[in-house]
C-alpha cells in the first residue's frame, strides 16, 4: 500500500508539471549608452539551447533603440521594454524588482543573464525576490533543468539539477558562441513596469578609454605579471606587444594588486574570463586562480624565466627566457 501511495504522489506530480505552461525564457539584455554588452550576445545562444520560447527584457532610458537592435536577432521571439532612466545603470535594487516582475507576469520557467559584473549584481536578488536557487557561471546546456559548470577555480566540474519552477542562470561568455544579429523579426511591447521607490542612486563613474579591443571579446590578449616589477616596466613592454598584434592587455591580480595594471585589465578567478584565440602570458607564473581565467584560450603562449612555473603546463607555447629581452624583441619582429 505505502509503494502503491507513493506511485500515486508521484503521477500527481508529474501531472502538476506538465500543465504548468511549456519552457519559455526571459533573457536580460545589458546595454550601457544604446550599445548592446557583447557577453550578452553569448547568454542568448544558451537561451535559445534551451529550447521553447526566448522573450528578450530591455530597460534604461534608450530602450525602445535598443529594443529594435534585439528585436531582429535570430531566435527572440519577443522583447519587453521599460523606458526609464532608473534602469540605464543596471543597479540591482532597482532592476532585479522589474525582472522578478516580468518574470511572474510572463510565467517563464527560466531566467537567463551574462556571467558579468551586470549578471552577478542583479540576478542573486532576483533570486532572492522569487525564492529560486540562483545556478552560476554555466559553461554547458544537458537539459532544461540540468546544467554544466566549473567550481574551485575550474579545478572540477559540477553538474547541478535544479527542481525549482524557475531557473534563474548565469552564462559564461566563454563557453557560448555569439548570437546572429540578423534573421530575426520579433514583436516588441512594454514590459510591466513596478516602477519601485530606488532605494539607491547612481552618483558616477570613472571609466578607463582604450583604442585597443575590450578585454572580454578580444581574440588576442597579451598579459603581464608580477615579473614585470613595476608599473612602469609594465607599460613599455606590454603595450607596445599589445599594439604590435592588435591584441588587448590582461593583468594577473597579483600584477593588479602591485599597482601596475587597472583592476579592469584582471584576468582570474575574480577578474574577466576569456577564451581568445591567443592568450600571451608575460611573466605570469600560473596561479589556479589566474588559470582560472584563461586556460579556455585556443593557443596559449607563455614567456618566463622559471622553466619549472606551472604556466608552462597548460601552454601550448613556451619559452624559458628573460621577458626584459624576449618581449621587445617579439615586439619589433611582429612590426616587421
Amino acid at each position: 500500500m505505502f509503494a502503491l501511495r507513493n506511485q500515486v504522489r508521484t503521477h500527481i506530480a508529474r501531472g502538476f508539471v506538465s500543465a504548468r505552461q511549456s519552457l519559455s525564457t526571459l533573457a536580460l539584455i545589458e546595454q550601457s549608452n544604446g550599445t548592446i554588452a557583447g557577453s550578452t550576445l553569448n547568454a542568448l545562444t544558451a537561451a535559445k539551447e534551451l529550447g521553447g520560447d526566448v522573450t528578450a527584457l530591455v530597460a534604461g532610458s534608450k530602450a525602445a533603440d535598443v529594443a529594435a537592435q534585439v528585436a531582429k536577432i535570430k531566435g527572440i521571439a519577443a522583447v519587453l521594454t521599460a523606458s526609464s532612466p532608473a534602469y540605464d545603470h543596471g543597479l540591482p535594487e532597482n532592476y532585479a524588482d522589474l525582472v522578478a516582475a516580468a518574470t511572474k507576469e510572463g510565467g517563464f520557467t527560466h531566467v537567463v543573464a551574462p556571467s558579468s559584473a551586470f549578471g552577478k549584481n542583479v540576478l542573486p536578488r532576483v533570486s532572492a525576490l522569487l525564492d529560486a536557487t540562483q545556478i552560476s557561471d554555466i559553461t554547458k546546456i544537458e537539459s532544461e533543468d540540468t546544467f554544466v559548470r566549473p567550481i574551485y577555480a575550474g579545478n572540477a566540474i559540477e553538474t547541478v539539477k535544479s527542481k525549482d519552477p524557475i531557473k534563474l542562470l548565469t552564462v559564461r561568455a566563454s563557453a557560448f558562441p555569439a548570437v546572429e544579429l540578423e534573421g530575426g523579426s520579433a514583436s516588441v511591447s512594454d514590459a510591466k513596469d513596478p516602477a519601485s521607490e530606488p532605494q539607491s542612486e547612481w552618483l558616477s563613474e570613472e571609466l578607463t578609454k582604450s583604442e585597443r579591443p575590450d578585454l572580454g571579446g578580444a581574440k588576442k590578449v597579451v598579459s603581464g605579471g608580477r615579473g614585470l616589477k613595476n608599473k612602469e616596466n609594465f607599460d613599455k613592454i606590454m603595450f607596445p606587444l599589445a599594439d604590435a598584434l592588435g591584441a588587448a592587455v590582461g593583468a594577473s591580480r597579483a600584477a593588479v594588486d602591485s599597482g601596475f595594471a587597472d583592476n579592469s585589465l584582471q584576468v582570474g578567478q575574480t577578474g574577466k574570463v576569456v577564451a581568445p584565440e591567443l592568450y600571451i602570458a608575460v611573466g605570469i607564473s600560473g596561479a589556479i586562480q589566474h588559470l582560472a581565467g584563461m586556460k579556455d584560450s585556443k593557443v596559449i603562449a607563455a614567456i618566463n624565466k622559471d622553466a619549472d612555473a606551472p604556466i608552462f603546463e597548460v601552454a601550448d607555447v613556451g619559452l624559458v627566457a628573460d621577458l626584459f629581452d624576449a618581449v621587445p624583441e617579439l615586439t619589433e619582429k611582429v612590426k616587421a
